[in-house]
């Protein structure tokens, strides 16, 4: 995990220190292959995306209210999302356009090879022996010590229940000690009839985790720390590219083609529904006259087709062969 700090100077959009406003960035890519310049020439050009959601706002009217409930105007953010993106794909196929890369960084030349003589690499530090883990004790909560959980072959934990715990972290301590931290899973411990006797309380948000201590058994290693990584960081042999479509032409593409086609909805029988025998007056509720809402089953049953009604032919005149042949379409045989 690295940290890159961008400070602008004021005035600008955030919180003022000492005149200036800093920007936080965080990357996990290593610093020789992806320096700070790409990476704040990545966020900068992230500003030619706000053109497309400027578009996604004028066509899809995102910024009116769906829903007198937050999970209801959520989900009609994500269904227009996902309706931006049909778009997208389906422009795809009448017109299929290349992909687009554009050179953010270059790669870095390759120095010369040196002609002295290298030196001779060190020996490597010898491997430290630890010593059978000691698990920790009965905590003050009185639940289950560290020796109640049995280790497994395969490096995981078995706790009483017979629920695993796997290794978190392996933490080096100041004193050449190493300490191994397991945990379980906190779906496994909210039905865990145990639970009582093994987490200080059953409403706790966190699984239950336990810890072991190896100590090194040469003395020699126990004041020492690991020596630091002496390998030298590898430069960038590659550049950094940036991919993606064009998003207008796609798009202004495929809504030239749905404006110009016509959908044609054919019965193959005409549909008589069954007459009932004799009228009778229909008595509503007070709840009915009073608008009461459908439940969804009572409006599946209402809009629900019949089973002997006849099948229904759609038809769409307008669509390219190569959109048509590209999603399964049957194409009408010309006339």
């Amino acid at each position: 995990m690295r940290l890159v700090v961008a400070a602008h100077p004021a005035p600008t959009v955030g919180v003022e220190r000492g005149g200036t406003v800093s920007e936080l960035f965080v990357s996990t890519l290593p610093a020789p292959a992806f320096t700070a310049s790409d990476v704040l020439d990545l966020y900068l050009h992230r500003g030619s995306f706000e053109t497309v959601l400027a578009d996604e706002d004028e066509e899809q009217e995102m910024d009116r209210w769906y829903s007198h409930t937050p999970c209801g105007q959520e989900f009609a953010h994500i269904l227009a999302q996902w309706v931006w993106n049909l778009r997208l794909e389906l422009g795809q196929q009448p017109s299929p356009s290349e992909l687009r890369t554009t050179e953010f960084a270059p790669a870095y030349e390759a120095e010369p090879l040196s002609t002295d003589e290298p030196e001779s690499p060190a020996a490597p530090p010898p491997a430290v022996t630890y010593s059978p883990p000691q698990w920790a004790h009965t905590s003050f909560t009185h639940g289950f010590p560290g020796s109640a959980f049995t280790p497994q072959p395969d490096g995981s934990l078995r706790c009483p229940a017979n629920h695993p715990l796997y290794l978190q972290e392996r933490r080096p301590e100041r004193d050449g000690s190493l300490r191994l931290l397991y945990a379980a899973r906190i779906g496994h411990c909210r039905s865990c009839p145990l639970r009582a006797q093994c987490q200080e309380s059953s409403t706790t948000l966190k699984p239950r985790r336990v810890s072991a201590v190896l100590w090194p058994l040469s003395s020699s290693h126990a004041d020492s720390s690991p020596p630091p990584d002496s390998t030298p960081a590898r430069s960038p042999s590659a550049p950094v590219l940036w991919r993606d479509w064009p998003r207008c032409s796609i798009r202004r593409t495929w809504l030239k083609v749905v404006r110009s086609q016509m959908v044609c909805l054919e019965s193959s029988a005409p549909f008589s529904p069954p007459r009932s025998p004799c009228a009778t007056e229909k008595i509503f509720t007070r709840a009915e006259r009073a608008h009461w809402r459908l439940s969804w089953d009572q409006r599946l049953a209402r809009n629900a087709r019949p089973a002997d009604a006849p099948r229904l032919i759609v038809t769409l005149h307008g669509l390219s062969a190569p959109f048509a042949i590209a999603f399964g379409f049957a194409l009408l045989a010309p006339t």
